[in-house]
């Protein structure tokens, strides 16, 4: 007979819960689906979806003359679209070996810079408002209108602006925009300032976001990390240093690093960032030199409209840039800019006709997302919101 003092011991399989964090949910901050395998409030495991909001730019722009793709790159990283613009002018003007002049590179720069400035305002005020820090978001949020203003004011659009052209910019610099970008120049110290005194040092925010979703140098190198996130870990890569473009070396500027990896050294690295891109923007302001804005390169650029009008040649280039009948050179180049993100890339092979024979998009937020489960794993369902602000991953950049 059994001994029932004896009984044989059971095994209780642990039950875990699977928690859907989007596709379309505030808290990841565009169209994410990461399906969590939870213990309580750890996450376990993770699984993200990828391709949510596929648009097949790629496979687009094989069908689109060179002039028209540049709509496409402004939906990548919408938060620094003109970044993506000229980067995409500039892979093109390697291509064709196109020589910009000075000026044009300087106003190109202070754009760029302006880009790099909204980028981070979005995301360390989107790091302190999902720690519940809302009056900083609000504050500071000013400053991204006065940079959407000045975009405005130079291309006539504010978030997928289409700014500038193959061979420089589509226009000088008026008077209202010089007025604009001074005006900043003047104000945008003391909101930086601000923020970071009601955010940098608070007690709450430090305890929730350091040691929050951290990654290594080594493994942040082995994912291909660049960018903030990658200098967040100490490593000071930087494309505006490691291969300058567009007049970058005639600029003085220190490229932030942080030790950890964490949310908390990848909201510091943006903020200092903040403080190098306005040196340089004022560098490029100040010493602005004379000149013109566009390369002598007719089959490319525009005419102007009054040309057009009462000119054959000016008609007729008009004519083959508009319906994509410019000859462009047989050639593969890859040309890379430093975006708000990262290292954004450009791959191009042209077989000598009117479109792309393949278009490459390096986008730095589809590489950082393939190490958001490894980041997560073990903490926090709340760190993992935090973790994600900090990587600022952005949807537009997930699917080309």
């Amino acid at each position: 007979m059994k001994d029932l003092h004896k009984s044989d011991a059971i095994e209780v399989e642990k039950v875990y819960n699977i928690l859907n964090l989007g596709p379309t949910h505030p808290a990841t901050h565009g169209i994410f689906q990461n399906v969590l395998k939870m213990d309580g409030e750890i996450i376990v495991d993770a699984v993200p979806t990828v391709g949510y909001i596929h648009r097949a730019f790629e496979k687009i722009a094989e069908h689109r003359p060179y002039n028209q793709i540049t709509p496409l790159t402004d939906r990548l990283n919408y938060c620094s679209s003109p970044i993506n613009n000229m980067g995409w002018h500039m892979t093109v003007e390697k291509l064709i070996g196109c020589q910009v002049p000075k000026r044009a590179e300087y106003i190109r720069v202070i754009v760029m810079e302006l880009s790099r400035i909204a980028d981070h305002i979005i995301c360390t005020t989107i790091i302190g408002q999902d720690t519940g820090a809302t009056t900083g978001f609000l504050y500071f949020f000013q400053m991204r209108e006065k940079v959407y203003e000045i975009f405005e004011e130079i291309c006539g659009a504010r978030l997928t602006t289409n700014i500038g052209r193959i061979g420089g910019m589509e226009r000088d610099l008026s008077k209202t925009a010089t007025d604009k970008i001074a005006t900043f120049l003047k104000e945008f110290p003391e909101f930086l300032k601000e923020f970071q005194s009601l955010v940098e040092r608070n007690r709450i925010f430090m305890d929730r976001t350091i040691d929050c979703g951290p990654i290594s140098a080594e493994m942040a190198l082995a994912y291909g990390f660049t960018g903030p996130n990658l200098r967040a870990a100490g490593v000071d890569y930087d494309v505006r240093v490691a291969q300058p473009y567009c007049s970058y070396q005639d600029f003085d500027f220190k490229i932030p690093v942080g030790n950890n990896g964490d949310t908390y050294d990848r909201f510091m690295v943006r903020i200092q960032e903040m403080w190098e891109s306005y040196g340089i923007i004022k560098q490029a302001f100040e010493g602005l030199p004379t000149g013109p804005i566009h390369a002598d390169v007719p089959e490319f650029f525009l005419p102007d409209k009054q040309d057009v009008y009462s000119k054959m040649e000016a008609l007729i280039y008009h004519f083959k840039i508009v319906m994509g009948e410019t000859a462009v050179p047989k050639g593969e180049v890859y040309h890379a800019v430093e975006g708000g993100n990262g290292e954004l890339g450009f791959y191009l092979i042209s077989d000598g006709g009117r479109a792309p024979f393949r278009l490459h998009f390096r986008r730095p937020c589809f590489i950082y997302y393939q190490a958001y489960p490894e980041m997560i794993k073990n903490g926090l369902l709340s760190d993992a919101i935090l973790t994600m602000s900090s990587m600022n991953i952005i949807a537009g950049e997930l699917d080309a």
